[in-house]
């Protein structure tokens, strides 16, 4: 399979007819946190949910969609994205708040959902100044951090499935469990509904500034990175694991295992996404060796590597 970088000739001539903004062989190294990765063979920037519905109902069937958040836990392999990948923009990203209940854009940045929660003396959100990337994403993976998960806030959901049709789903429908969702992989979330409770904006704001305080002095947050690498096993760390099994600062090209934090890899400026997958993979490797724990990955991997069919 050709990369996406020379499949370009076609497919957009094939799409329908669309509000938002359709563009070629589109970077999505610049979008990502590690930097790195080839383009997308058309990149989509719906103007709203109508537009990304009847995109989504009139689009070729056989034309392959990925979602793209802000890049924060995703690795793009060199060879790009074949198809379409998503990314959904500022009309996604409102954040509504009556009483003690967000409505959230999918395309919402994590933060700033926090943000806006504390600004309306709304607490309980607070974790979420802790979680890298945009509610969409928080969904899919039900993300969470220092205490608190997105199931322990959710009230529902609205999500596209792959002909366009809109699906209100409740919590239950959504079925979290550790970092993961069951809605099915080709469904893609455009808004929740998140509640919190009344609170004090002084012990909103304390709680946040722990929680940065927290994260600077123990994640490689100024680097470019990719946030946690792999899950926690159960009753384990990974960055325990990783770190027992002799990985802190190992390398692989300009890929390397972060001396600051083990569950983070980190991009030195020259590494390839290449470099990086085979460097998560090795620590795989020697964690299995050393502990008989087979890591999975946290961070999404999407695309082809160059030259090559998907993994």
């Amino acid at each position: 399979m050709m990369s996406a970088a020379v499949q370009t000739s076609n497919l957009i001539d094939r799409l329908p007819p669309v509000r938002g903004r359709l563009s070629e062989n589109a970077s999505l190294a610049k979008v990502t946190w590690f930097g790195v990765g080839g383009p997308a063979e058309v990149l989509f920037k719906p103007a709203d949910i109508d537009d990304l519905a009847e995109f989504l109902k009139n689009k070729p069937v056989d034309v392959p969609v990925t979602v793209l958040g802000v890049g924060s836990n995703l690795l793009v392999r060199d060879g790009g994205v074949p198809g379409v990948v998503i990314r959904l923009g500022r009309a996604f990203a409102k954040v509504e708040i009556v009483n003690a209940d967000l409505l959230c854009g999918a395309g919402a940045l994590d933060g700033n959902v926090a943000l806006s929660a504390m600004e309306a003396d709304v607490t309980g959100l607070e974790f979420l100044s802790g979680v890298p990337g945009t509610i969409g994403g928080a969904l899919r993976m039900n993300a969470g951090a220092y205490g608190a998960e997105m199931q322990n806030v959710v009230v529902g959901a609205l999500a596209l499935d792959g002909d366009g049709n809109r699906h209100e789903l409740s919590l239950d429908d959504l079925g979290f469990s550790y970092r993961k969702s069951k809605i099915p992989a080709d469904w893609i979330f455009v808004q929740a509904h998140l509640r919190g409770h009344a609170g004090q904006k002084s012990e909103i704001s304390a709680r946040m500034d722990d929680i940065k305080q927290t994260r600077e002095s123990s994640q490689p947050l100024r680097t470019s990175t990719g946030g946690s690498t792999f899950k926690n096993p159960d009753g384990h760390k990974a960055w325990q694991l990783i770190d027992e099994a002799g990985c802190r600062g190992l390398q692989v090209g300009g890929a390397q295992v972060s001396e600051k934090h083990c569950n983070f890899l980190i991009n030195h400026g020259g590494a390839s996404a290449s470099d990086l997958e085979a460097l998560g993979e090795e620590v795989r490797r020697r964690v299995k060796e050393n502990s008989g724990i087979e890591l999975q990955w946290e961070i999404r991997r999407i695309g082809v590597p160059l030259g090559g069919e998907s993994a």
